[in-house]
C-alpha cells in the first residue's frame, strides 16, 4: 500500500462507531463468522486449520507476531463496512474530503513567478467530487502517484486558485516528499 491508500484506511478506521474485537479469542470469532469455517480463516491467515481451532478455544493465547497483524488487519478490514460504506458515500455526494498534509509542493507558473518548490502545511477542504474521484481511484486499484495526482489538482483549483479567483496562469501543481498526509470525511 501507498502512503494515500494508507491515509485512506486510517479515515475509515477512524469512522467506526463501536471497536472491533480486542481479544484474540474474540477477533477469532469474529473471523469465523465472517469466512464460516476455520479451514478459510486459515487460509487468509497463513497457518492451519489446527491452529485457529486453538486460538478460538484459548488453547494458544499468544500468536507470532506477524501472525497476530494479520489477524488484527483481517478483522479491521471486515469491520462494519456498511458504516464505512455510507460515510464514503456521503463524502462522495454532498460532504467532500478534508486533506491534511505537510508535503513539498511544486508548481508550472507563468514566466516571472517563482514555481520554486516549497514545504507546506495544508489543511484544505476538498469537494465532493475530488472525494468521490479518489475513491474511485482507490477502487480500481491505481497507483499511488495517480491518486496523488488528483489529491495535487484538487489542491490547485481549491487553494492555489481559490476556485477560479487567483493565480490562474498556474498549469499543475505536484506533491512530493510527503512528511504526513490525513484525510477526514
Amino acid at each position: 500500500m501507498g502512503e494515500i491508500e494508507d491515509a485512506i484506511e486510517r479515515a475509515d478506521r477512524e469512522s467506526f462507531t463501536r471497536e472491533p474485537p480486542k481479544t484474540l479469542k474474540g477477533q477469532i470469532g469474529y473471523l469465523l463468522k465472517q469466512f464460516g469455517s476455520a479451514k478459510a480463516v486459515a487460509q487468509e491467515l497463513g497457518v492451519t486449520a489446527d491452529s485457529v481451532n486453538r486460538y478460538r478455544r484459548g488453547a494458544r493465547k499468544h500468536p507470532r507476531a506477524d501472525v497476530a497483524a494479520k489477524i488484527d488487519d483481517a478483522v479491521r478490514a471486515r469491520w462494519q463496512p456498511q458504516v464505512r460504506k455510507r460515510r464514503r458515500k456521503q463524502a462522495a455526494a454532498t460532504g467532500g474530503i478534508t486533506v491534511e498534509t505537510r508535503a513539498r509542493f511544486g508548481y508550472t507558473a507563468p514566466v516571472g513567478t517563482t514555481d520554486d518548490g516549497r514545504f507546506r502545511r495544508l489543511t484544505v477542504h476538498l469537494p465532493p467530487e475530488y472525494a468521490q474521484r479518489l475513491f474511485d481511484a482507490r477502487d480500481a486499484g491505481v497507483s499511488d502517484q495517480q491518486l496523488r495526482g488528483i489529491i495535487a489538482e484538487g489542491f490547485k483549483d481549491v487553494y492555489f486558485q481559490d476556485g477560479g479567483g487567483r493565480a490562474m496562469g498556474l498549469s499543475d501543481v505536484a506533491i512530493n516528499d510527503i512528511d504526513y498526509m490525513d484525510f477526514d470525511f
